[in-house]
């Protein structure tokens, strides 16, 4: 295996496995990677590193963390999920995604034991995450890199990156998400998120609601991990802002400084607070050399698919909102800006919440197109558009399921003066931003 794209032949392969028979069961242990990673001889413990959980939030807060790392000189590994374009994308070092041959070559290392595990233990076989996150580590052990900064990729207690022993444990919100797996209240879903957290690892807390942030207190206390909570122990205040970034005040603990952060939306003001929460207890930077380092990174960083701006005559915006939060931000932002007329593509995975999004994002609409951006995650178009209705009868919504083709169509005709935004789905975020990014080559 010597190019990207027979990793990802490989990687993909093991998606399609899941699909057909891995998903019909509960996980019910991290064995399969505790099994993978003893074979490849990678530990579980020791590692710096940071492990993020959450239902928005955790890939921002994993790419502002790194941010502030690098800013300071460290080198770092950054593990996320899911991919925009490339599967380079989920492995990064030093801000820079790998190249093909280096994924290539990790995933060349590792197939020989997850088909091993395979053949052994079928029915307790190392999952398509099992793999990833164990390439990751691969990867980043060859690196040699000083801190790790681990994204979870679905819920946390039974999530493959669970298997690592953290120096610091964040969770960032908790919102009801992948209901079918993760259940169906607040605190189910903190349950599985604040399963991260390890004993005497101090544990980062976003603004959870009341029920959620109970569940999360309650282990950490249980577990003896330090607490840090948003709004208690840290804080994020907005000065002013626009559409291109925001002037923000953070105070962590005794610390307190002001930082220009060139995203959007007043939440990533509280992701750029998680992240340096989390720094601050990995004791990577001193407590003087903090907010030279959030100057630094925090001006810097680029969020893909986090209100991001590809255009701006007209108005190109690609969104990954998927839940009821991040579209409700959204909304906010696309209400301020100025334009003749708006059009929407629209796709929502399965297990979110449809309706919240529907009724955040389908009000700013001149024109809808529903697609269907992921062939199994995402849901039937008739369901989007039967959501769509109960929130906008008079509103005609056209189905086109294709997402590559919905996204160019509704591209085309647009005027200087008007707005596209395509969102409700990672899926079509990635698929959107590379159309148009193709389009305005």
């Amino acid at each position: 295996m010597a190019t990207l794209d027979e990793a990802a032949a490989y990687l993909a392969g093991l998606i399609n496995l899941e699909r057909s028979r891995d998903l019909r069961r509960a996980r019910l242990s991290l064995e399969p990677i505790r099994s993978l990673l003893d074979r490849l001889g990678l530990p579980r413990a020791g590692l710096s590193a940071l492990h993020i959980a959450g239902s928005k939030g955790k890939g921002s807060t994993a790419l502002l963390a790194e941010g502030l790392l690098r800013a300071r000189g460290l080198r770092v590994g950054t593990f996320t999920s899911p991919h925009l374009v490339s599967w380079t994308e989920r492995f990064r070092v030093d801000g820079e995604e790998v190249a093909g041959e280096k994924l290539a070559e990790a995933v060349e290392r590792l197939r020989p034991e997850v088909d091993a595990l395979r053949e052994e233990r079928p029915e307790d076989a190392p999952s398509f995450f099992d793999a990833t996150t164990a390439a990751a580590l691969l990867l980043f052990a060859d690196a040699e890199v000083d801190y790790v900064v681990l994204e979870v990729g679905l819920g946390g207690r039974l999530d493959s990156t669970n298997i690592v022993t953290p120096a610091v444990s964040c969770v960032t919100s908790i919102e009801l998400e992948h209901t079918e797996k993760l259940g169906t209240s607040l605190a189910a879903i903190a349950r599985e998120k604040a399963g991260i957290a390890k004993p005497g690892v101090p544990l980062v807390m976003g603004a959870l609601p009341a029920e959620a942030a109970r569940v999360v207190e309650e282990r950490a206390g249980r577990l003896g991990c330090a607490l840090a909570r948003f709004g208690h122990e840290f804080d994020a205040e907005i000065l002013d802002e626009d559409l291109d970034a925001q002037r923000v005040r953070f105070r962590e603990g005794a610390l307190a400084f002001e930082a220009r952060l060139a995203v959007a939306g007043a939440h990533q003001a509280r992701n750029a607070a998680l992240a340096l929460a989390c720094v601050r207890r990995l004791d990577a930077i001193p407590d003087h050399a903090l907010g030279a380092a959030a100057l630094r990174a925090f001006a810097t960083t680029s969020l893909p698919a986090r209100i991001e701006f590809l255009s701006r005559r007209p108005w190109l915006v690609v969104d990954a909102a998927h839940t009821a939060a991040s579209a409700a931000a959204l909304a906010r932002t696309l209400a301020r800006i100025p334009r003749r007329r708006a059009r929407l593509v629209l796709s929502v995975s399965a297990g979110k919440d449809l309706a919240a999004i529907c009724r955040s994002l389908v009000p700013f609409a001149d024109q809808l197109t529903i697609t269907r951006a992921d062939p199994v995650r995402s849901l039937e178009p008739e369901e989007v558009t039967a959501a769509v209705r109960s929130v906008a009868s008079e509103l005609r919504p056209r189905v086109v399921p294709d997402p590559q083709l919905a996204v160019r169509e509704a591209r085309e005709g647009l005027g200087p003066e008007d707005l596209l935004c395509a969102a409700g789905s990672v899926y079509l975020a990635g698929i959107a931003r590379r159309v148009l990014m193709d389009a305005s080559r």
